[in-house]
């Protein structure tokens, strides 16, 4: 049984995001950025993973996530986004709190702790951020989804999970009232800049730049 420390759960859980789930090598320099670490410091973790056969490298290829290896990361994505649930429905946390506080409770060992965390919520699929929540053994649930930038004028859908999860993206659509699972229309699109205005809910119109239309996610 391969037992990693929290750092090195981290480092695997940002090369399975990093390589879309394993379908493509990463570089050092993509580990290096994406965990805002200096280069020596990510080849130290990269041969500590390697030794205990998590992630492969291949010459001209890169860093190549394993079999194991995934179900690993696959297992602490599942606790992380299990866990933000329970901080927005159960303690009342807002979206853009609780991604830290969710990586800290995301290495708890228990698998019976997180089994009935997930009953207690009652098996949810998605988390507040409407990423898919993968199940005990690892699979994991997707649905086809555009960015709104991509809908037509008059294109109508529903906004089901945003590409950038950062605190401040999160506050600014709170903000301007653009949600997980608002009802959108696609009322105005500017062709020099690629700003749209939407209509949310039937009510409400809201413009947006290109840049965050692109972040957010919607099914049609």
């Amino acid at each position: 049984m391969i037992t990693l420390t929290s750092a090195e759960e981290n480092y695997l859980k940002a090369i399975y995001h990093l390589s879309d789930g394993g379908k493509k090598g990463v570089s050092t320099n993509d580990v290096s950025a994406e965990m805002k670490t200096k280069p020596a410091s990510v080849s130290d973790m990269l041969r500590k993973l390697g030794e205990k056969e998590v992630i492969e490298y291949r010459k001209y290829y890169g860093l190549h996530i394993t079999e194991e290896g995934k179900k690993l990361a696959l297992q602490t994505i599942r606790k992380h986004r299990l866990w933000e649930v329970f901080l927005v429905e159960k303690l009342k946390f807002s979206w853009d709190e609780v991604h830290e506080v969710a990586d800290e409770l995301s290495h708890v060992k228990s698998k019976v702790l997180i089994q009935r965390l997930d009953e207690y919520l009652g098996f949810p699929k998605f988390d507040p951020h409407g990423d898919p929540i993968p199940d005990e053994y690892g699979d994991v649930r997707s649905r086809p989804r555009l960015p709104l930038n991509d809908l037509d004028l008059g294109s109508t859908g529903q906004i089901v999970a945003v590409k950038d999860s950062s605190p401040a993206f999160l506050r600014y659509l709170d903000k301007v009232g653009a949600y997980i699972g608002a009802r959108i229309k696609v009322i105005d699109k500017t062709e020099f800049d690629g700003s749209v205005e939407i209509l949310v809910d039937n009510k409400k119109s809201i413009f947006m730049s290109k840049d965050v239309a692109g972040n957010i996610l919607v099914v049609v």
